[in-house]
């Protein structure tokens, strides 16, 4: 079978997928270690008895709903490729309007950023690259996700990030920093969509929290004053529909500036604000 054959086929069996087209390639690529480019240049090209099983053990798994990223072991954020597992969260595109925010209220001097429940280190290693600078102290308290997110660090070479094992702040006494972010558990157990899409691959405990989504939330906001030095920023990832709430922990919280941030589809998608200047801490 041809490059151009399985494609069609694998296109037309994906039909119920978002992106039929884009896994295909995708799979393809992974397989036979060809670029996009190449593949659609060179469509007649054979695949080999040992590519077209493994093709097709793939695209089976795909057809059962598994995400891409674990069937090539990869997803890319912020230009960085991430090595992913299905011990943590897939980095969703999304997550990079938190960093873009990020990035935009970093003091220019050199600084500590805190992740916080890092999974596979997207947020801390993307702020990392930008902010060779500053020091990144990313923190999981799941002990696959540490060892993931060392080895994405490894492999990219960055060395301002040390990734520790804590469950929030639980590790960090006495420590302080300018920026502290976060995409924590928050969606309600009780959400249907749970049981929809790739999600149903991913960790429940990096995606579910109490009290409607919001427990962990709450938890990182209230906490968090102790660790933020005065006039530091914390930014928070929740989901579409908790704008509202999470401006209300924070301002509850004595945060000022707080405000919401849409992300690529026009959803509010993080919420973030800073300490006072002058905050006695504590």
């Amino acid at each position: 079978m041809t490059f151009q054959a399985w494609l069609q086929q694998a296109i037309a069996r994906l039909a119920e997928s978002d992106s039929p087209r884009r896994d295909a390639e995708i799979l393809l690529g992974h397989v036979t270690g060809r670029a996009r480019t190449w593949i659609l240049a060179f469509g007649e090209t054979t695949l080999s008895a040992d590519e077209a099983t493994t093709l097709e053990a793939l695209l089976q798994r795909r057809q059962r709903g598994e995400p891409i990223a674990h069937l090539v072991g990869q997803r890319e954020f912020w230009s960085l490729p991430l090595f992913v597992s299905p011990a943590t969260l897939i980095p969703r595109p999304d997550t990079e309007c938190l960093v873009e925010q990020a990035l935009a209220r970093l003091p220019v001097a050199a600084c500590r950023i805190l992740d916080l429940g890092t999974g596979t280190g997207a947020i801390a290693l993307a702020l990392a690259s930008e902010r060779p600078d500053c020091e990144v102290i990313a923190v999981d308290v799941m002990p696959d996700a540490v060892a993931l997110a060392l080895r994405n660090a490894a492999h990219l070479g960055i060395a301002n990030v040390t990734i520790r094992q804590s469950d929030w702040f639980s590790a960090l006494a006495g420590q302080r920093f300018a920026m502290i972010v976060s995409n924590p558990p928050y969606i309600d157990a009780a959400d249907p969509h749970l049981a929809e899409g790739d999600v149903r691959f991913e960790p429940l405990t990096a995606l579910v929290a109490g009290d409607q989504g919001l427990a962990d939330l709450a938890q990182i906001i209230r906490e968090g004053r102790q660790y933020l030095q005065p006039g530091g920023w914390m930014l928070l990832e929740h989901g579409w529909t908790q704008g509202e709430a999470v401006r209300a922990l924070f301002r509850e919280a004595g945060y000022l500036d707080v405000a919401t941030c849409r992300d690529y589809g026009d959803n509010e998608r993080l919420t973030l604000g800073r300490l006072p200047d002058m905050e006695n801490v504590g």
